[in-house]
């Protein structure tokens, strides 16, 4: 999954470069604007389904009870069908409306339309990467995550290439589309019983599935919420272009997080749901999966804080340096993010429905208000201090609440490697902010390259010496020395 991870972020820069040139921020701003949309729309159809699916699922392979999986599996793919169709015909109905409230004018309503069929294919989509994911099928995850990047990639930029900010929309459903044919692929290749489901049997088994679901949608939905609010202001009161710096920059902070989360999340939550009834043992995983996540993380982090001018000129064009400020404000953030995401999964393992709703309803309205005021008072910039802000807050708030529900607090190694990541971070914020740009980039790599050997070396300890990823990297010169191979 990390590899999988890594070549789907890869794909993502390329067709950003693409992008940037073939329709320059304000079609970026555009593509972040419909996606927004877009992401709002399948959230509100898909109901927290596909989250809470993985749950059942791989409740139901654990207990070794095949006509359970199977009587699961198709109950998901009939309301996947069922929630996808409206969500379609929400998009179609109330395009006007929906482009007038998010751009102030209904210019853009024949590509919101478009969009409802992305939503109908995202929706059977996830259906789909819940049986893979509910039994564990982390090669199929990998696999559909590399291929789908590939060809939605090339889809994309031959669409830009061809109608420039006209082919925006249909590059999303391209996208949508691809991920469903693969995902269709790998699942009908898992062994699945035929089940004869009545629809009072459907929704039956699905009841426990949606009210799970809905507590879940409701925390996805807050999620989108904010990212539609945000670029919806943005897009009134700085405009397009503005919305494609912030995106520009948002995307470019969470390229080596989002590599990191996703590939520990795709096993990480299967593991910690079948441990739920292990209070010691959930709290095991959870500092394991920070310390990981902070070692693989943290190079990749203070890389980006470095380097953001040259990876701004490199992933875009000139057009984008003012993102350059925002970045540095998002990676701040982004540890935080890293930090909490593996507390937010205890309350979902434990299925503590009204918890999860209660931190994730304060945060994204905490988050909302945040960057309200950030706009009003500092621009485009307060809306990445927001962010920051928002991840201090959030720490606080899982921690606590693990705390209560399984007694968790954090290993001394844990904190010891959150002490000593932190202050090189700080450094390099520091001097990106404050010393030219030739000085501050010397220092941050050179901070960079320090805290890289130490979670190199910090990460053999943890896994093993033998493991392949070690057996690759000892075959550069010098490596093994640097990783403690030797």
């Amino acid at each position: 999954m990390g590899g999988a991870a890594g070549i789907k972020v890869l794909m993502g820069m390329i067709g950003v470069k693409f992008a940037a040139v073939l329709i320059g921020a304000t079609g970026i701003g555009l593509l972040a604007t419909l996606t927004a949309v877009l992401g709002l729309i399948v959230t509100l159809a898909g109901l927290g389904i596909q989250t809470s699916a993985v749950r059942d699922i791989a409740i139901a392979v654990a207990s070794d009870n095949p006509q359970a999986v199977s009587r699961k599996v198709h109950a998901v793919k009939r309301l996947c069908w069922i929630t996808g169709l409206i969500g379609m015909l929400v998009a179609l109905v109330l395009s006007p409306l929906i482009s007038q409230v998010t751009f102030g004018h209904a210019e853009y309503r024949y590509e919101i339309a478009i969009l409802g069929i992305a939503i109908l294919f995202a929706n059977l989509s996830s259906g789909q990467m819940a049986l893979i994911q509910g039994m564990r099928r982390i090669g199929d995850l990998a696999l559909i995550n590399i291929v789908s990047a590939m060809i939605g990639t090339l889809a994309s930029v031959a669409l830009y290439a061809t109608f420039g900010l006209r082919g925006i929309a249909p590059a999303l459903v391209a996208i949508a589309a691809i991920q469903l044919a693969l995902s269709w692929h790998y699942a009908r290749q898992l062994p699945v019983l035929n089940a004869d489901l009545s629809w009072r049997d459907t929704f039956t088994e699905a009841s426990g599935m949606v009210r799970l679901g809905l507590v879940f949608m409701w925390s996805s939905l807050m999620v989108s919420a904010v990212i539609f609010v945000t670029v919806a202001l943005i897009t009134q009161q700085q405009g397009l272009p503005a919305v494609g710096l912030y995106s520009a920059a948002f995307a470019l902070s969470g390229a080596f997080v989002s590599f990191v989360l996703g590939a520990m999340g795709a096993d990480y939550y299967p593991r910690l749901t079948a441990m739920a009834h292990d209070e010691p043992a959930m709290c095991r995983l959870v500092n394991e999966q920070t310390e990981i996540g902070l070692l693989l993380a943290l190079p990749g982090l203070l890389a980006t804080l470095a380097l953001a001018p040259w990876a701004i000129r490199l992933l875009y064009t000139p057009e984008f340096l003012g993102a350059v400020v925002l970045l540095q404000w998002f990676i701040l953030g982004c540890l935080g993010r890293v930090i909490s995401w593996p507390l937010g999964f205890v309350m979902l393992a434990l299925g503590k429905g009204r918890w999860f709703f209660v931190i994730e309803t304060g945060a994204n309205l905490f988050h909302v208000a945040l960057v309200a005021l950030g706009l009003f008072w500092f621009g485009v910039e307060g809306v990445a201090v927001a962010f920051f802000v928002l991840y201090l807050g959030y720490i606080v708030a899982t921690y606590l609440v693990s705390r209560y529900l399984i007694g968790f607090r954090w290993s001394i190694a844990c904190t010891r490697l959150a002490m000593l990541g932190l202050p090189p971070l700080l450094l390099t914020f520091v001097a990106v902010r404050w010393l030219p740009l030739w000085p501050a980039t010397v220092v941050g790599c050179l901070l960079t390259i320090a805290v890289s050997v130490y979670a190199l070396r910090s990460l053999v300890q943890r896994i093993g010496h033998d493991h392949r990823i070690f057996r690759l990297v000892g075959k550069v010169p010098g490596a093994k020395a640097l990783c403690g191979l030797t």
